[in-house]
């Protein structure tokens, strides 16, 4: 199976899948140690700066020369800023909302992802891109629309955090394709360090200007937790860039929907979520525009891999046919 760049046997395949499976497990069910940590009085900003430092630290001590690399370019910067953006906005969504209507609300990103290539990347949308942003839509409005009623508008700020988030990690995206040519340690660093700071420096503002309040005590209550999840979301981060980075992106797309399941239903489970039929509509139609674009992705992948192989090709045989020049 030929992954985005390299291609890889049954048992690498196996490993790559398994490595994105890990990566929707921990984002799916990091609400709960999220809520958890809340009601001990860690607010979640001050959380999403804790679980993502093991993350960086580690980065740094296998990779020291990626904090250079990122220092260096500000186009990382813009992803360490998306990257923080989406994961504060995302936290702090399943922290006091809805989980299953934020983490939708939060895969509406491929409607932002497509607006946000066209201005910046200049891709075209086409009749296919109209198609998956009119299914996404559609998904949204059945997800926000009243029971009783009226516009199918945000109504909670949590609502509002997962649209933010789904934005912000589109942003990502679209940047991290701008700038692929970086290195994938300093690409790592910096969604880990986005998180970091862009949780950090407001906690401790609003902290100092006693809109919130003071980091509790350090106790294993809330430390516990917090560094499990931290460990677990630096493994999710590295299965994800191994995983992507072996497997086709209609595949990894799919795998990485079933983070959209593992909140689902941990979160019914718990009782932090009550979707009804509305709900999982509107959540197929979501899905099915998030496959319809990893797809298309794929597929113009494949066309220019298709092209690189065969401009080689072509470029070897001219090589071969030239006269050589006599001694």
């Amino acid at each position: 199976m030929s992954g985005a760049g390299r291609r890889t046997g049954a048992g690498d395949s196996w490993l790559a899948a398994g490595g994105l499976m890990l990566s929707a497990l921990v984002w799916g069910l990091s609400w709960w140690p999220l809520r958890h940590v809340r009601a001990l009085g860690v607010q979640p900003m001050w959380t999403t700066a804790l679980v993502y430092l093991p993350g960086a630290v580690l980065v740094l001590l296998l990779r020291p020369q990626a904090l250079r690399q990122l220092l260096r370019s500000r186009g990382l910067w813009l992803v360490t800023l998306c990257a923080g953006g989406a994961n504060v906005c995302f936290n702090l969504g399943v922290a006091w909302g809805d989980v299953v209507r934020v983490v939708l609300l939060f895969y509406l990103m491929p409607v932002w992802a497509t607006l946000a290539a066209r201005l910046v990347l200049r891709e075209p949308v086409g009749r296919a891109g109209l198609l998956r942003l009119a299914l996404a839509m559609a998904g949204a409005l059945i997800v926000l629309w009243p029971s009783d009623g009226g516009w199918p508008l945000p109504r909670h700020a949590a609502d509002w955090l997962g649209l933010l988030g789904g934005v912000f990690f589109a942003c990502n995206n679209v940047l991290l394709r701008r700038f692929a040519q970086a290195p994938a340690a300093s690409r790592l660093l910096a969604m880990f360090a986005g998180g970091v700071l862009c949780g950090g420096l407001p906690a401790w503002l609003l902290q100092s200007l006693r809109l919130a309040p003071r980091l509790p005590p350090p106790s294993a209550a809330w430390l516990l937790p917090v560094g499990l999840l931290g460990l677990a979301l630096a493994a999710g981060g590295f299965g994800l860039q191994y995983g992507a980075a072996r497997l086709p992106a209609a595949l990894t797309a799919v795998i990485m929907m079933l983070e959209i399941v593992f909140a689902s239903l941990s979160s019914a489970l718990l009782g932090a979520s009550h979707p009804g039929l509305r709900t999982l509509a509107g959540g197929l139609l979501i899905g099915f525009g998030v496959l319809l674009g990893a797809l298309a992705e794929a597929r113009i992948a494949r066309i220019a891999r298709d092209a690189r192989a065969e401009h080689n090709d072509g470029m070897h045989q001219a090589a071969r046919a030239a006269p050589r020049r006599s001694p």
